[in-house]
């Protein structure tokens, strides 16, 4: 796989991403509250990451597959060599993530996909010295970075919900 020595953000979006994205939508707000919902990273009152079943809203196959086929394109390999994992992010009006970073375990590359966002609700901060790079989001769009770059997304100073799937890409 190719050096990602100098790599600090790389951003796609996917074509046909309204029916995509409505199906996550619906499928978060009716399994969001079952009991098999999986939630961690409780921080300000609320959980950060939220695990739903592929299984349960087939629409996350969909965005692992463009991950992964795009994430093999940064990385320089063939997508069978890779594995994805994702989680919901749903920032309310107030919410805010704080700095931290996703290389914990085998993670290759971490990515961001974003499913709705209103003007206004919270930016994506990369900060690793001396790269600092700001990422507006928009419906449909993808931000890939290096798992060790330690990111933030500021305050929701908007009236409305945001929504992202944060992704981690691993070795198979």
């Amino acid at each position: 796989m190719n050096d990602l020595k100098y790599f600090t953000l790389h951003s796609q979006n996917l074509e046909h991403f309204e029916a995509i994205n409505k199906q996550l939508i619906d499928g978060l707000n009716l399994h969001i509250d079952n009991e098999t919902t999986r939630k961690s990273h409780h921080f300000f009152g609320r959980y950060e990451n939220i695990y739903i079943d592929k299984n349960k809203i087939p629409a996350i196959s969909d965005i692992l597959k463009s991950a992964k086929n795009i994430s093999s394109n940064i990385l320089g390999c063939n997508t069978s060599d890779l594995k994805a994992g994702l989680w919901f992010n749903v920032m309310n009006p107030g919410d805010r993530t704080t700095l931290h970073r996703h290389d914990d375990d085998d993670e290759l590359l971490s990515a961001v996909y974003y499913v709705q966002v209103a003007k206004n609700s919270g930016t994506l901060h990369l900060i690793k010295a001396p790269i600092e790079i700001q990422v507006e989001p928009k419906p449909g769009m993808f931000a890939f970075f290096k798992p060790d770059m330690p990111h933030e997304v500021t305050e929701n100073l908007s009236n409305e919900c945001r929504i992202s799937l944060g992704i981690n890409i691993g070795s198979a």
